[in-house]
C-alpha cells in the first residue's frame, strides 16, 4: 500500500524549487559570458525554455516521458493534460509522494535541459526559431530519451532501463543529450563572425555558476525522491565532485597558462557537477573525487584544445562541459557504482562487473546518436519554412536591440 510521507514530500518539494532556481542561475552564467549587446537575448533563452516546457510538459511531455510504456520507446497518452494525475502516488516512480509532485519535479529537469542547449548557439539564433526549436526538441528528443532511461510501468519499462542502465539524475537524459544536441545545433547554424570569447561581466557568470552549484543539490539529491541515506550520499558526492572539478580545471590553467582564472574555477565546478550527475546516488564520496577530477580535466581539454582544433563554434561550451563530462560520467558510474551505497543499483567494474560498463557505453552512444540525428532533422525541416539565424546587421547591432528592442546597459552595448 502506498502511503504519503510528509518528510519525503517536503524534501522533493524543496528539491524541485532548487532545480527551478538553476534556470535563472544558468541565465546569469550564460549571460555574463556573452557580449554586453547580447546579454538579454541570451538570458531570455533560459526563461523562455522554462515557460514553454512548463506548458508542454503538462499537456504532452510528461505522459510521453513517463506514461505507461509502449515497446520500451515512448510513454502512452494516458496522462496527457495530466489526466488521472493527482495526490495518489505512482509506485513505479515514487511511492511516498503525490504523483503530481513527481510531475513538477521532473518538469524542472526538462526545462533546465532545454535551456542548457541555448548556450551552444548563443548570439546568433532568431527568437521565433528558438521558441519553435525548444518545443519540437523537448517533444521529439528529450521526452523519448527520458522514457528510455526512466520510464517504468511494472515489468514494462524503457529499453535502456530494462538493459540495466544506472542514471540517477540524468547523465544521459540531461547532460549527454543537451551537450550533443547543442553541438549539432551550433554546427548547423554556423559560426559567429567573432568567435573569440568576450565575456562582458565575469562576476555575473560566477554568480550564476554558484547558483547552479547550489541548485544541483536539488537536482541530484532530490532524485532519490525520498529523505534517506541515498539522498544524503548524493548530496555529498555532488559537492565533492564539484570541488574536484574546480581544482582540476584550475590546475590545468595554472600549468598551461601560468594563471588560474575565476571563470575557470566555476567552469570546472560545473564540469564536476555534470560528471557526478549519473552516479550521484550510486558511488562513494571518494569515487566522486575521481569523477570530478577527470571530468574537470576532460572538459578543459575539450574547450581549450578540441574546439580550437576542430573549429566548431559551441559559443558557451554546452558540448565541452555537458556533453564531454556527461559521457565521462556514464563511464565513471559504470566503473565505481557500488551496491553498498545503493542496493537498488549494481556493482561496477572495480567490483568485477564489466557488464555494467558495456551497458553504459551502449546507452551513451545510443543517446548521443539519437539526439544528434533528430536535432539535425528538426533544424533542417525548420530551415525550409523559416529563417533560423539572425542576419549580419542584427548581429552587428546586437540581438538585445535588434530582436527585443531593449538594452541591458544604456550607452554601453558594444
Amino acid at each position: 500500500m502506498n502511503m504519503l510521507n510528509g518528510a519525503d514530500m517536503g524534501f522533493v518539494f524543496i528539491s524541485a524549487a532548487l532545480v527551478m532556481l538553476m534556470v535563472p542561475g544558468l541565465a546569469l552564467f550564460y549571460g555574463g559570458m556573452v557580449k554586453s549587446k547580447n546579454v538579454l537575448s541570451t538570458t531570455v533563452h533560459s526563461y523562455a525554455a522554462l515557460a514553454i516546457i512548463s506548458i508542454q510538459w503538462i499537456i504532452v511531455g510528461y505522459t510521453l516521458a513517463f506514461g505507461p510504456d509502449i515497446k520500451g520507446i515512448i510513454g502512452g497518452f494516458d496522462w496527457g493534460f495530466l489526466k488521472n494525475v493527482g495526490i495518489t502516488p505512482n509506485a513505479d516512480y515514487a511511492s511516498t509522494i503525490p504523483h503530481l509532485e513527481f510531475v513538477i519535479f521532473q518538469l524542472m529537469f526538462a526545462a533546465i535541459t532545454a535551456a542548457v542547449i541555448s548556450g551552444s548557439f548563443a548570439e546568433r539564433m532568431r527568437f521565433p526559431a528558438f521558441l519553435i526549436f525548444m518545443l519540437l526538441w523537448s517533444t521529439l528528443v528529450y521526452d523519448p530519451i527520458a522514457h528510455w532511461v526512466w520510464g517504468s510501468n511494472g515489468e514494462h519499462m524503457g529499453w535502456l532501463k530494462k538493459l540495466g542502465v544506472l542514471d540517477f539524475a540524468g547523465g544521459n537524459v540531461v547532460e549527454i543529450n543537451s551537450g550533443v544536441s547543442g553541438l549539432v545545433a551550433a554546427i548547423f547554424i554556423g559560426k559567429r563572425k567573432k568567435r573569440k570569447p568576450e565575456p562582458h561581466h565575469i562576476p555575473m557568470a560566477i554568480l550564476g555558476g554558484g547558483i547552479l552549484w547550489f541548485g544541483w543539490f536539488g537536482f541530484n539529491a532530490g532524485s532519490a525522491l525520498s529523505m534517506n541515506y541515498v539522498a544524503i550520499n548524493a548530496f555529498v558526492t555532488t559537492n565533492t565532485s564539484a570541488a574536484a572539478g574546480a581544482i582540476a580545471w584550475v590546475a590545468c590553467e595554472w600549468i598551461l597558462y601560468k594563471k588560474p582564472t575565476a571563470l575557470g574555477t566555476i567552469s570546472g565546478a560545473i564540469a564536476g557537477l555534470v560528471a557526478i550527475t549519473q552516479g550521484a546516488g550510486y558511488v562513494s564520496p571518494m569515487s566522486a573525487v575521481v569523477l570530478g577530477l577527470v571530468g574537470g580535466i576532460l572538459s578543459f581539454l575539450a574547450i581549450a584544445v578540441l574546439k580550437a582544433k576542430l573549429g566548431y563554434d559551441d559559443a558557451l561550451d554546452a558540448f565541452g562541459c555537458h556533453g564531454v563530462a556527461g559521457i565521462w560520467g556514464a563511464i565513471g558510474t559504470a566503473i565505481f557504482a557500488s551496491k553498498d551505497i545503493n542496493s537498488a543499483g549494481a556493482n561496477g567494474v572495480i567490483y568485477g562487473n564489466f557488464e555494467l560498463l558495456k551497458v553504459h557505453l551502449i546507452s551513451a552512444a545510443s543517446v548521443a546518436l539519437y539526439a544528434a540525428v533528430v536535432t539535425f532533422i528538426i533544424l533542417k525541416v525548420m530551415s525550409f519554412v523559416m529563417k533560423i539565424r539572425t542576419d549580419e546587421s542584427q548581429e552587428s547591432e546586437g540581438l538585445d536591440i535588434s530582436l527585443h528592442g531593449e538594452g541591458a546597459y544604456t550607452g554601453l552595448n558594444v
